[in-house]
């Protein structure tokens, strides 16, 4: 991350406000909603909930993200896959929380876009001119809106997300003086700062405890705080963070006030948040509204992308297409993740068709995103050697209120909260099967010393009796150490109709946990004759490997490491370059194999998961004319006993 973004400026804090804060600052359209649903209004109801939301804000938010969690940064890069890079070889199975974490991350981005959109259109519902619409008019609108912002993904938002920033400025001061001009509708809700009500809300209103389920919306965009790190830098965050903060307590204030003050004693209907604005201010308010839903929903759509790519990087996920709409730092477009997002708003604004129904089933997938955060900063403080002490303290507190959210929104299962889960479930399936066959794999990988074969590869690129198979021959190996390689790769070469090149080059991509370190180290096995070539890429930079192969070789014959000139007599008296051939070593499940029941469906799912996935050579960034694939069987537990009995014809039968 470049240094001016720790910096705390006041074009950083607007960019902070513009990316990081969408998704919790629209949470006011729908809390109190969610909480008072069907519920008689009552002073222990409203100062009960304000003082849950209010500590809620203040624990989880400021104190586990802003203050804690914030403090994990990667090179200046946040978000569950970061936290993961710098704790996963502290113990294997961090994995699991680091996939579920990602995993409920995205079921989440599916939700907080119909939700936040259709809160703010709902709105229109208080003017009485639109008093009587339809549904369904509002499910089109919704419906519309969708379309067009998953439809200009594909564009980038490098030039639209300029207007982020000040929208959503605009947005929170709505929020500030929405919630200051009816705050002495009830000076009641200041009670609302002692935590006292808030337990004697759980402990004492019918039903009091599952109302976290409601009061835990307030919080959902908290992840984003650290996802997106990278983007505004800690300083811009926690400074942006007071004055955001600031601004939703002041319209919850002003919220809770106003229901006080009109609807004690009622069962309200009402639509809290446009129910304090003053009529002549509504049309404005839902404009103002929509556009910080819509931005909300960007920001997230956005992560999704971000999200994704690590975990392809991190071999947690299946290679998909990217595409790099712009040239801004990390802005990138997953066709494939766009799909899966867009379908699944689609099916959420279909299904549910209210924001009330929706809020169902918001939150409860994300309650196990912050759980994970939780398990892995533990981790964090540990490899940081902070005091035992403090480490048990985190533990303690945030598990018992993270945990107290999570069996509060259990309550919304069977109200739709089921639908995140078998999407999250769904997800995590993809993650864990990816992850777990190439553990499978990696079990029966055969490495060979390299030093063995070097003179069968001399003497075969010398033998002018074998035709010429590529003037540089260009293989990918997963060795990780330079004298070794792929017993299948010497096959490939040496074994049936061997492949003469003048020079064989290895190619390793090493994946780092530092973010965007971009580098490479070449290893001259045999000048001009065996070449190996390790990239080191972090985990957010992407492997377009034909270009940075390219540039390797433009350096190489630069320091005149390297002739590239084809050895043909008549190009090399024109000094024409000779060509480059890659290899890709593409494997399929032999029948051949005997595993246990579990691992043979994960590799079944795997393979087949493989084939609707991004090819390897696609994966790699490599250009299809130069590149030749070689299916070879995959033979991870080969049979082990074979039945088959030798007879012989005696010379009646004959």
């Amino acid at each position: 991350m470049s240094k001016h973004v720790n910096k705390v400026t006041a074009a950083g804090l607007i960019v902070a406000l513009g990316i990081i804060y969408g998704d919790i600052g629209t949470s006011p359209l729908y809390v109190f909603d969610e909480i008072i649903h069907d519920k008689i209004i009552d002073e222990l109801l409203i100062v009960g909930s304000l003082s849950c939301i209010i500590w809620t804000l203040t624990l989880q938010t400021t104190l586990k993200y802003v203050m804690l969690t914030l403090q994990a940064d990667n090179k200046g890069e946040g978000g569950i896959f970061s936290l993961y890079t710098l704790v996963r070889r502290q113990k294997k199975w961090l994995v699991i929380p680091a996939m579920l974490g990602g995993a409920a991350l995205l079921a989440d981005g599916m939700i907080t876009p119909p939700i936040s959109v259709a809160s703010a259109i709902e709105g229109l519902r208080i003017r009485p001119a639109f008093a009587d619409i339809q549904q369904s008019t509002i499910i089109y609108i919704v419906l519309g809106i969708l379309v067009v912002l998953f439809f200009m993904q594909q564009f980038g938002t490098a030039s639209i997300g300029k207007l982020f920033g000040p929208i959503m400025l605009l947005w929170f001061l709505m929020l500030a003086a929405l919630g200051i001009s009816h705050i002495t509708d009830s000076l009641d809700v200041f009670k609302a700062f002692n935590p006292y009500y808030a337990v004697k809300l759980l402990s004492q209103y019918p039903k009091g405890f599952w109302l976290l389920g409601a009061v835990f919306l307030c919080t959902t965009g908290a992840e984003a705080l650290y996802s997106d790190l990278g983007h505004c830098g800690k300083g811009n965050i926690r400074i942006s963070w007071i004055f955001v903060k600031s601004c939703l307590i002041l319209t919850y204030l002003g919220q809770a006030a106003w229901l006080l003050k009109n609807h004690t004693g009622q069962i309200s209907h009402a639509k809290t948040f446009y129910g304090v604005m003053p009529d002549w201010f509504q049309i404005p308010g839902i404009i103002i509204a929509t556009s910080a839903a819509i931005i909300a929903s960007q920001a997230l759509i956005s992560g999704s992308f971000t999200l994704i790519s690590e975990a392809i990087r991190l071999n947690l996920w299946p290679k998909m297409k990217i595409n790099y709409p712009s040239e801004a730092k990390g802005q990138l477009y997953i066709p494939g993740i766009n799909t899966l997002l867009f379908s699944g708003c689609c099916f959420i604004v279909i299904y549910f068709q209210t924001s009330g129904a929706m809020g169902a089933a918001y939150g409860l997938a994300i309650t196990l995103c912050m759980l994970a955060t939780t398990i892995l900063f533990s981790n964090y403080m540990v490899s940081r050697r902070v005091p035992a002490i403090l480490i048990y303290s985190f533990l303690g507190v945030f598990l018992t209120i993270e945990v107290g959210f999570l069996i509060a929104n259990l309550d919304k299962f069977p109200h739709g909260g089921y639908i995140a889960l078998l999407v999250g479930g769904a997800l995590f399936a993809v993650m864990y099967i990816w992850y777990r066959a190439r553990k499978i794999k990696n079990r029966y990988v055969e490495f060979v010393r390299l030093e063995e074969y070097i003179s069968k590869l001399e003497e075969l690129s010398s033998d002018t009796t074998v035709p010429k198979y590529a003037t540089h021959l260009v293989y990918l190996t997963s060795a990780n150490y330079p004298k070794e390689i792929e017993h299948k790769i010497i096959y490939s070469i040496l074994s049936g109709k061997p492949k003469r090149a003048d020079i064989y080059w290895f190619v390793h991509v090493d994946t780092l946990d530092d973010p965007y370190t971009c580098e490479y180290h070449v290893e001259h096995i045999i000048p001009n004759d065996i070449i190996r070539v390790e990239f080191r890429l972090g985990f957010r930079v992407a492997p377009r490997l034909n270009l940075m192969f390219k540039k390797v070789v433009e350096d190489l014959v630069a320091n005149r490491e390297v002739n590239v000139t084809s050895r043909y007599e008549s190009q090399q008296r024109n000094n024409v370059v000779g060509d480059f051939q890659f290899i890709v070593m593409e494997k399929f499940l032999s029948q051949d194999n005997e595993l246990p029941f579990m691992e043979r469906i994960i590799m079944k799912l795997y393979f087949w998961i493989k084939e609707i996935s991004l090819s390897e050579e696609k994966g790699f960034g490599l250009i299809q004319s130069n590149v030749q694939v070689e299916k070879f069987p995959l033979i991870v537990a080969p049979v082990s006993k074979m039945k088959l009995t030798r007879i012989y014809m005696d010379d009646e039968e004959e």
